[in-house]
């Protein structure tokens, strides 16, 4: 009986991405690694739970479900979010940042101080810099209020956001332009919290990071796992939840790894020759396609 692991999540430490998996197991993912697994036949994908605890009732969810978590066990884990403002009296201080993935496409945000860069790799930014910091109730007047001033998003959908990486700038002066320009309106506007602290611009760029430059466009994206489909391919970049793999013939495509949640996984057999039967929503035009690629 093959062995089956079940997925964690991805996870960008100090040294770069790492597979996260059930027991504690860790897997770096250096760019070129050879990315192999598949779902058994049968196999069906269950509620990863709530906060550390199991689904009470064992629900089965969606292929496409990027939470893999079914209503009940969604609505505990938002019920202790810190975006969703759940948890106002947070005693940690936090930053204002303004982030960057691509031309055109700035969002404000806010994360705590304590999880330094983590949260900004999670979301696949190219680059960002830190705006203010100060109590949690502060850092986020500050992001209303900037939302209005600046007209920028506190979100951007990832189907944008892997769009564009394969033609991104090529230097980091150019990729930092549109932040700088922010960060300046930002720090001048009229009714900053006092008790948020402003922080001087600092862009910080993660194109090496994330293995993108030079990174060729993505045919498609997987648009879920099924039971029985398996996927084979060279990692060729990773950024935020994305691996882009070449799964054959320099045809690369996008696995966002939250959809490997909630499957119990199987090795794939077979030579390293690629090879991809999940199904793929591929890209038909240029603009609406020229993703990063990744897999694992």
């Amino acid at each position: 009986m093959a062995q089956v692991w079940k997925c964690s999540g991805l996870r960008w430490a100090g040294s770069g991405p790492v597979l996260v998996w059930s027991g504690g197991r860790r897997s770096a993912l250096e760019r070129g690694k050879w990315v192999s697994f598949g779902v058994a036949e049968g196999g069906v994908r269950a509620c990863v739970g709530a906060r550390g605890h199991v689904c009470p009732v064992g629900a089965v969810v969606a292929g496409r479900s990027i939470g893999a978590r079914c209503e009940e066990c969604a609505r505990l884990d938002r019920a202790h979010s810190v975006a969703a403002d759940a948890v106002p009296d947070d005693p940690r201080a936090y930053h204002v940042y303004l982030a960057w993935f691509g031309p055109g496409m700035v969002k404000v945000g806010i994360t705590a101080v304590e999880r330094g860069e983590a949260r900004l790799l999670e979301q696949g930014a190219v680059c960002f810099s830190w705006l203010g910091v100060g109590p949690l109730m502060a850092a986020r007047r500050a992001e209303e209020m900037l939302r209005a001033a600046l007209r920028v998003p506190d979100r951007i959908p990832y189907a944008a956001k892997r769009a564009v990486r394969a033609g991104l700038p090529g230097t980091e002066a150019e990729r930092a332009a549109e932040i700088a320009e922010l960060h300046g309106r930002a720090t001048a506007l009229a009714g900053w919290p006092e008790s948020l602290a402003p922080v001087p611009f600092r862009a910080v760029d993660h194109v090496r990071v994330f293995g993108l430059e030079g990174v060729p466009g993505a045919v498609g994206e997987v648009s879920e796992l099924v039971a029985g489909g398996v996927v084979s391919g060279a990692l060729v970049a990773a950024a935020g939840p994305d691996l882009h793999l070449d799964v054959g013939g320099g045809r690369v495509v996008v696995l966002d790894t939250r959809l490997m949640r909630g499957w119990e996984l199987v090795p794939a057999g077979g030579s390293q020759g690629g090879g991809l039967s999940f199904p793929v929503r591929e890209y038909r035009d240029r603009d609406a396609g020229a993703l990063q690629d990744g897999l694992f």
